[in-house]
């Protein structure tokens, strides 16, 4: 079966960065498996799977634009120290959640000065360009419930 809207895919993967360091990676976890064609994984990689197999094996390099999107230097922004009201110890890697302007959103510390704080709301991974070594495991149709509830049952699922 091919990988096409509606199926549910599992697949082993390793995610690398321009020198090769491993950002992320199924192993020693299991495969990973999402509802193709839903926006679950990022669309660089979900267009490079569709029309793919059980069994392939595969590399694609991701753009910024179709992973986690360009690094947007507004995102960075110094904010008073009074915006952490109540937060006694902030640390330079902490994570917050704020609100942004389009809802809800996690910011991450990157400085901490006597009278502001300088945060950066964009993702982690936001501007790299993205390395996967792919290996389908499983390709079926989704089910009813599946496609109902918008996202993949395994092993049973009651809600």
């Amino acid at each position: 079966m091919e990988i096409a809207a509606d199926t549910v895919v599992s697949f082993d993967y390793t995610l690398t960065n321009d020198a090769g360091d491993v950002l992320d990676s199924s192993s020693g976890q299991g495969p990973m498996a999402y509802l193709h064609g839903h926006s679950q994984i990022i669309s660089g990689l979900e267009q490079a799977m569709t029309g793919r197999q059980s069994g392939d094996e595969f590399a694609v390099t991701v753009a910024p634009a179709d992973g986690y999107g360009e690094h947007i230097a507004e995102l960075v922004q110094a904010v008073p120290r009074s915006a952490f009201e109540g937060i006694e110890s902030i640390e330079p890697g902490m994570r917050f959640q704020a609100q942004g302007p389009n809802g809800p959103m996690v910011v991450k510390v990157l400085e901490v000065a006597d009278e502001t704080i300088t945060i950066d709301g964009n993702h982690e991974l936001a501007g790299t360009t993205l390395h996967f070594a792919v290996q389908i495991k499983e390709v079926r149709e989704a089910t009813r419930q599946e496609l109902d509830h918008g996202h993949v049952h395994a092993g049973g699922h009651d809600h």
